[in-house]
């Protein structure tokens, strides 16, 4: 999980990523930060994640990031 807020922060610093849960649904992220941080789990997971699972659901939170992460994994 560490590793996942560490992307995250570095993505889109000054956002509490620990407490925030509608990343997506309060428009706190934005379509560049998501493909951003997409490309960063890529790289940092070996991952890829689907145009599909690109929702808001799946990055609402850093918790619902981590889960989509590990069921790829």
């Amino acid at each position: 999980m560490e590793e996942v807020l560490e992307i995250l922060t570095e993505a889109c610093p000054g956002i509490d990523f620990e407490l925030e849960t509608a990343l997506v649904d309060d428009g706190i992220l934005e379509p560049l930060d998501i493909e951003t941080i997409v490309s960063e789990i890529r790289d940092a997971f070996d991952v890829e994640i689907p145009a599909e699972d690109i929702t808001a659901e799946n990055f609402n939170s850093a918790e619902s990031i981590m889960e989509l992460i590990e069921s790829y994994r």
